[in-house]
């Protein structure tokens, strides 16, 4: 009888042990103007593994630190009952961004431990190129809006989005009827702050779009957003005005939160209507999408829940015949992960870009194609996790936060955190 033959791992993946990984830290860096203010997220195993994610935007780097003392000792290839255990630690708008951009992380050990893409992940993907598209800060003047809205088409970005708003308009006398001290006022929604805009308000506005058409022409798809806070009618009569410049959507006109609103909106106007970046897990998009009362939805990835969750949301929308585009202003890492989710999610439209000044914004990440973005898209990598190599260190150093301005420092004080987190008796 031959003697058994000896067990060879010639042709196993032996950089980790996937079943043996378990989480060991936590840790943040936060840094500004790429473009704006994110911490990024460094999750480090047992096995020498390390994973990357990001706060959103503006949000506190808080809201990741929370989950240290969740995660420490877990496997984060169980993707699905990590999150389980920390999305309740997650809200809407800002609140959302700690649970969602330690998701990613994990996604992204996952995928490093697998050796596999984090898109495999969560099903493969639909698409070889992600379409982007480029968000452009206002200028009053449409002609040099269209000329900087055309710049980015000269760039190769086949979308655009531009402001369109109130903030146009209250230099221009007749366009607004508001209450003393309206202009200040940034945290009363939009019901409630009394301003109306006029008929002349709403042809200003109007002008203005035919203007910026006029220079970018009628081959590209626009975007508009940044209303302003004002009400329902004011809304529709601004949205009806629009028609005729053919706008892929029209943005955040009233809180995600009034759903009649919405529909109301949708059917009196016609230019798809949409929202969805400050709304948080699939249970918060479900009375829109079910009620089909906006035309797109617009998860943020970096508050909705992750790439998972937010994939999630896309197919419920799907069912119900809504496209999705995602919402973004982040660095490379937040966008690969993005990148990954669009992939995966066959009613993807277009994933936004708001770093088109940051010149550094590619090398912040490398193994990457530089720029990263070539011909308005992102090319899907095939490498494990989030697909980058690591980060460039020296770069990010240079861009901390100077009130916060240590690179991955310990949290060891967070590791005691606790609360009896069970949300049943």
């Amino acid at each position: 009888m031959s003697e058994t033959a000896p067990v060879t791992e010639e042709h196993v993946a032996t950089g980790s042990r996937p079943s043996d990984l378990r989480i060991t830290d936590l840790r943040v860096a936060t840094v500004t103007g790429v473009p704006f203010r994110s911490s990024i997220i460094r999750i480090d195993t047992n096995q020498g593994l390390v994973g990357y994610g990001e706060v959103r935007d503006q949000a506190s780097a808080t809201y990741a630190l929370v989950l240290k003392s969740r995660l420490v000792g877990e496997n984060p290839c169980n993707l699905d009952k990590v999150f389980r255990k920390i999305k309740q630690f997650g809200h809407h708008g800002r609140q959302g961004g700690g649970v969602s951009g330690v998701e990613m992380a994990l996604v992204d050990l996952a995928g490093k431990a697998y050796g596999v893409p984090a898109y495999a992940l969560i099903g493969g993907k639909f698409r070889d190129r992600v379409r982007c598209y480029a968000d452009t800060p206002t200028l009053p003047d449409p002609r040099a809006m269209g000329a900087r809205l055309l710049e980015r088409k000269q760039r190769g970005f086949t979308m655009l989005k531009m402001d369109v708003g109130i903030d146009l308009l209250w230099d221009v006398p007749g366009a607004l009827i508001a209450p003393p001290g309206a202009r200040e006022n940034r945290t009363t929604m939009h019901p409630f702050t009394g301003i109306q805009v006029t008929a002349k308000g709403v042809e200003h506005l109007a002008s203005y779009v035919d203007v910026v058409r006029s220079v970018v022409g009628y081959d590209v798809a626009l975007a508009a957003d940044h209303f302003g806070h004002i009400a329902l009618d004011s809304c529709i009569r601004i949205g009806r005005a629009l028609e005729p410049f053919t706008l892929a959507w029209i943005e955040d006109l009233i809180p995600w939160q009034y759903t009649d609103q919405w529909r109301q909106l949708t059917e009196a106007v016609a230019v798809p209507t949409c929202t969805g970046e400050d709304i948080y897990l699939l249970d918060g998009f479900r009375p829109l999408l079910d009620a089909e009362a906006i035309r797109v939805v617009h998860p943020d990835p970096a508050t909705s829940g992750g790439i998972a969750e937010t994939k999630r949301i896309g197919d419920y929308a799907q069912d119900r015949g809504i496209p999705m585009a995602l919402h973004l202003a982040a660095s490379p890492i937040a966008t690969m992960a993005s990148v990954h989710l669009a992939a995966a999610t066959e009613n993807f439209l277009a994933l936004e870009h708001h770093a088109a000044e940051v010149e550094f914004w590619s090398d912040l990440v490398t193994d990457l194609p530089r720029p990263l973005i070539q011909d308005g898209h992102i090319t899907v990598p095939d490498t494990p996790g989030l697909g980058f190599g690591d980060l460039d260190e020296d770069l990010l150093r240079r861009h901390l936060d100077p009130r916060d301005p240590v690179f991955f420092a310990e949290t060891t004080h967070w590791d005691g955190e606790s609360s009896h987190d069970r949300l049943w008796s």
